[in-house]
């Protein structure tokens, strides 16, 4: 008797879908574009976008939590996460040029789309925190708010900051005591108030409104995210922009 498991099915078979026609749609797309609509979801970044950013924000994290150590025995106990103190004072200059090379490809990258418009310049005031509180009109607001065009030029600001000053420290015999005091100043200031703003933006990115995380992620943010928070750049995308004119 020969084993059942090696017959022929009987019936017709059911044909199995190919690879690419079970896989997430959105992410296939997004590989290569962006600004489009797929099903329900429109691609709002890139592979290429998404890569340039999780560049600086991974380099950002590590130069972080190698510098704290340096910074402060108070967090001393974050130089074992990198086999000691002596390895982050190695590290962190090196993942710094890294951070900052990432940020100026990201500043090129984006810098067009980021261009501030005259009411771009009223989030410096009341209008931050009244968005805080959706309390705003944002009918206009295109792909990116005027708060995130503004967090933009300063984290470009703060990276610039970063490096300059970083450098006189890395290499402190070979600049003078006046400046080197004003590097210390200035890189301390700096990050502390960059790292606060950064706080702020993963906030934002993810528990203050849901569904933006899967931008930067899977590249692809729902209609229903793209209408409720960037009304005009949801209309352009789906044409309904050019159907109001």
């Amino acid at each position: 008797m020969s084993d059942i498991s090696t017959r022929a099915p009987v019936g017709p078979v059911a044909p199995v879908a190919p690879v690419h026609e079970t896989a997430d749609a959105a992410v296939i797309k997004g590989r290569h574009s962006e600004n489009v609509v797929v099903g329900e979801e429109i691609v709002r970044h890139s592979m290429l976008s998404r890569v340039i950013h999780w560049s600086v924000a991974v380099s950002m994290g590590i130069c972080l939590l190698t510098g704290l150590p340096i910074w402060t025995p108070i967090f001393g106990w974050m130089a074992f996460l990198f086999g000691g103190l002596q390895v982050c004072r190695w590290l962190h200059p090196w993942v710094g040029i890294f951070f900052f090379a990432s940020s100026v490809v990201m500043f090129f990258h984006w810098a067009r789309q980021m261009w501030l418009s005259k009411s771009d310049w009223a989030w410096i005031g009341p209008r931050l925190f009244s968005y805080m509180k959706s309390e705003t009109d944002d009918s206009q607001v295109g792909k990116y708010n005027g708060g995130q065009k503004i967090f933009f030029f300063t984290s470009a600001l703060a990276a610039l900051a970063l490096v300059l000053s970083g450098v006189v420290l890395w290499f402190p015999l070979s600049f003078g005591q006046g400046l080197r005091e004003l590097s210390w100043i200035l890189h301390d200031l700096t990050f502390i108030l960059f790292t606060a703003s950064i706080i702020g933006h993963i906030y934002l990115g993810t528990a203050s409104e849901p569904g933006t995380f899967s931008a930067m992620t899977r590249g692809a943010v729902s209609k229903k995210w793209a209408r409720f928070h960037h009304p005009r750049w949801y209309r352009e995308v789906t044409g309904e922009e050019s159907r109001r004119r």
